[in-house]
């Protein structure tokens, strides 16, 4: 059985008895002569059956889910009705191995329930389930009904219906609409057998044995195969999570820019781990389309020549990095290799020296130069590294790893100013001195026991000098999207709860920098990091307030906007922010260097940033 996945498709679908959308239980008994599939499922996202007893449903299987705790498997009405809203397929939930087999024609007695997975909290839209069931076989090996094909053609341009005001925005109680809206389509289908063909995978295979792929090959692709997540109105109708029913072994190792040849085949199910899923039966044979990784280009002749010479600066998530991970020598390769070795870099999720040990270790000493001895063995120049160790546990990620960001920078392109008095607890500040502005500690961190940074990574700010310039460089790890409801939630537009602190952090940053270009208009500001969130963000905007600064990826063109690649958007979540005396002079290039996100192999969930300027 797949069991790399068990565990999290334990979260997918559990007893439906648990979180139900309707409250009320009835016990009359709907019979057989009346209530078919479609009867079930209805024209809304809920059944008008919830909570009641059903005898004798008909239908033939079409999948069999033995792993998990999500056991259970697929009925569809081989008799459909002429409702393109009803779906008539519908799954039945066993909780143990059901002893039922694909092409098995079924008679099923139990409760239908609307199962929320990941619970109510998670804004979910609900599964519709028969629980608690009683399964009689009368035959086996039909044919199972014809798969509903899937498509370019098929799946909608609009993505879904603003939900209903009068019920806080929800979804649920909404005539279905398949014609129209992408969400209400795969909802119609919830529960049937469903196939796609010739499919191009837009996010690669994860550890948890899934990926996705776009039904519409020309819906905001990028040049390296993806799809692009550009906007809040542009969620990309054509993604699709493939899951599957089969061994682990059996299941496609994909990139992104890979095909899905033929046919891949399943039920149409809902899932906490981003919503509709084809559960294949069948998957298609995968086809390589070849991508390599990216290289940024090595810096000219005349960037390095003295009177032209250009700072590079990149950005790092380097994912939990701690002494205990086989990947340092991999991501030295990337730093020396990939990144050209750039004169500084921030570098985020940087654990203390016994990573997730919760012991009072916040020191990361080990970590660092481990990472900078690993530079130096593939060829790269012996970084030095600055940094201020949080207090233990107070700035969130894993669970006593107590994840910072760090600077490193090449000696021998670029000094670092130190200045004494930062530390974890003390706010550093800008004074005047003169005319130029000045940090007061040098590393120091913005407003530690600020309410911004509550449980959150406090941004690190330090003065490097360059050719005699000095450059203020901010490294930021902003707050994560954790807990905002997904693109698939009932509730339409999705509510974004983790905005709220994103928003006031970006708010301190924004004040810090206006801070120093007071004190010196034309100083050079970068502001660097895993911002957690989109270049057309909210976020972004308060970053960026009036001109203090200004997030350069918007500087490449649209189609190659990305930093990180999430349930088949490809979307910017690390930025490099400018200040104006940059921006202005326009010598500067930006580069996403794309090593990780679009890969199965990947050593970090982001792909660095790379900003060449001339301060």
């Amino acid at each position: 059985m797949p069991s790399k996945s068990s565990s999290r498709l334990a979260a997918l679908t559990v007893a439906a008895v648990c979180t139900t959308v309707s409250g009320v239980v009835l016990t009359t008994p709907a019979h057989a002569d009346t209530v078919r599939i479609h009867d079930i499922q209805g024209t809304t996202r809920t059944s008008p059956l919830a909570g009641r007893t059903v005898t004798d449903v008909a239908g033939i299987v079409t999948g069999v889910r033995t792993y998990g705790s999500s056991r259970g498997f697929w009925i569809q009405d081989p008799s459909p009705d002429n409702d393109p809203a009803t779906s008539e397929g519908v799954f039945v939930f066993t909780s143990s191995a059901p002893k039922v087999a694909v092409g098995d024609s079924v008679a099923v007695t139990g409760t239908v329930s609307e199962y929320v997975p990941g619970g109510a909290s998670t804004g979910n839209q609900s599964l519709t389930e028969i629980t608690k069931p009683t399964v009689t076989v009368l035959s086996g090996g039909n044919a199972v009904p014809d798969p509903v094909v899937v498509d370019a053609r098929s799946v909608p341009d609009r993505y879904t219906p603003a939900g209903d005001k009068a019920a806080n925005g929800s979804v649920n109680g909404l005539a279905l609409r398949p014609q129209k809206y992408a969400l209400d389509f795969y909802e119609s289908l919830e529960g049937m057998n469903v196939q796609v063909s010739d499919t191009r995978v837009v996010t690669a295979t994860d550890p948890y044995t899934e990926l996705w792929v776009t039904v519409k090959p020309h819906e905001n692709a990028d040049r390296r195969g993806g799809t692009v997540y550009g906007s809040y109105d542009s969620q990309n109708t054509g993604r699709l999570q493939i899951q599957s029913l089969g061994p682990v072994a059996d299941f496609p190792t994909a990139d992104v820019g890979d095909t899905l040849t033929g046919t891949t085949a399943g039920p149409m199910d809902f899932n906490q781990f981003g919503g509709y899923t084809l559960v294949a039966n069948r998957i298609g044979t995968l086809k390589s389309g070849g991508l390599q990784r990216e290289t940024t280009r090595k810096q000219s002749r005349d960037e390095l020549a003295l009177a032209t010479y250009n700072l590079a600066l990149a950005t790092y998530n380097v994912e939990n990095l701690d002494p205990a991970d086989t990947t340092f020598a991999a991501h030295a390769s990337a730093i020396v290799h990939n990144l050209r070795s750039p004169d500084i870099v921030s570098l985020e999720e940087i654990q203390d020296d016994n990573g997730a040990t919760d012991d009072g270790t916040v020191g990361a000493s080990l970590t660092v130069n481990k990472l900078i001895d690993a530079i130096v063995a593939e060829g790269g120049p012996r970084y030095e590294w600055r940094s201020i160790d949080p207090v233990n546990d107070q700035d969130g990620g894993e669970p006593g790893g107590n994840i910072r960001q760090v600077f490193l920078f090449n000696p021998g392109r670029v000094s670092f100013t130190d200045r004494a008095g930062g530390d974890s607890t003390t706010a550093v500040g800008v004074t005047k001195v003169h005319g130029k502005a000045q940090l007061t500690a040098s590393p120091g961190r913005i407003d530690p026991a600020g309410e911004a940074w509550t449980n959150s990574r406090k941004p690190l700010a330090g003065e490097f000098v360059f050719r005699g310039r000095t450059v203020f460089v901010i490294a930021n790890h902003l707050t994560s999207k954790g807990g905002d409801q997904p693109l698939t939630a009932q509730y339409q537009p999705p509510a974004r709860s983790s905005e709220t602190q994103r928003h006031l952090q970006a708010t301190e940053v924004n004040t810090f920098v206006k801070a120093i270009l007071a004190k010196q208009g034309n100083a050079d500001v970068v502001t660097v990091g895993d911002m957690n969130d989109f270049e057309f963000s909210d976020t972004t905007k308060i970053l960026e307030g009036h001109g203090e600064l200004w997030s350069a990826i918007k500087s490449l063109p649209a189609s190659e906007r990305y930093t990180y690649d999430y349930q088949g958007n490809s979307q910017v979540l690390d930025q490099i922010l400018v200040s104006p005396s940059i921006r202005r002079g326009c010598d500067f290039d930006y580069d996403s260097v794309h090593i990780n996100s679009e890969f199965h192999d990947q050593i970090s969930d982001h792909d660095p940033q790379v900003l060449r300027f001339r301060p």
